[in-house]
């Protein structure tokens, strides 16, 4: 489904990406971890269009994205919930949430997503005229992702859902990825939180200065050696 062929991407003269390769296969969820510093946050916006590729390829769904607007991305089904969450803080919940709406592709759908998203976090629709500013940090990341399904999309990148939040909250958050992974949702998972992304992954890579150094199922990579000694403090 998402095929990133090559791609090297950075800052000015500092180059951050080199050469990353790997792929998305519709249905799963793909863990990307490694290091604070190993390039994810780079990778992502790379692959979203809010940083220019130096060289390399991006495929969504067999069509080459790798010039496209991010917009243009977003309304063919490529949808990141960004680390930091990016709400609109004086906005209600129910504000942020319709504002994911308005392309094509969401705005017929708007109110059966709606409905659907509601389903999903009770706690927004008991909330829906609370400001985003005003709940607390697994509140906001539930309504970052609740925000980002309005948008319909093929594939959900997350970019450090866990950053920052209690353990409890962070349990919640990842039974929320299994959960819309079960509903046929397509994930790709950027995350520090090594362990956690591994359990629930069908396949994962390891990024480490720029570069994937390992991948494999997120059973392998558990028990591999190498993760043990450098990620797991085995």
């Amino acid at each position: 489904m998402l095929e990133v062929e090559g791609l090297s991407a950075g800052y000015g003269k500092i180059q951050i990406l080199h050469d990353v390769s790997f792929g998305v296969t519709r249905g799963q969820v793909v863990s990307l971890v490694g290091a604070n510093g190993a390039g994810k946050t780079t990778l992502v916006n790379t692959i979203v269009g809010l940083i220019t590729p130096r060289s390399g390829q991006i495929r969504l769904a067999g069509s080459d994205t790798t010039h496209m607007e991010p917009w243009q991305r977003a309304s063919r089904g490529m949808v990141l919930v960004p680390q930091g969450r990016g709400l609109f803080p004086r906005m209600t919940i129910l504000e942020n949430l319709l504002a994911a709406s308005v392309h094509s592709r969401a705005r017929g759908k708007r109110q059966d997503n709606l409905h659907l998203v509601m389903q999903l976090f009770p706690r927004l629709e008991e909330r829906k005229r609370q400001l985003a500013q005003t709940m607390s940090g697994g509140e906001q990341q539930m309504l970052a992702i609740a925000r980002a399904l309005m948008c319909v999309p093929d594939i959900l990148l997350l970019d450090e859902p866990s950053q920052g939040l209690a353990p409890v909250v962070v349990k919640e958050v990842f039974r929320t990825i299994v959960e819309l992974n079960r509903r046929g949702l397509t994930v790709l998972l950027i995350e520090q939180n090594v362990v956690d992304s591994l359990r629930i992954c069908h396949h994962a890579h390891v990024l480490e200065h720029g570069k994937v150094v390992l991948s494999g199922t997120g059973e392998e990579l558990l028990s591999s050696p190498s993760m043990k000694d450098a990620y797991l403090g085995i």
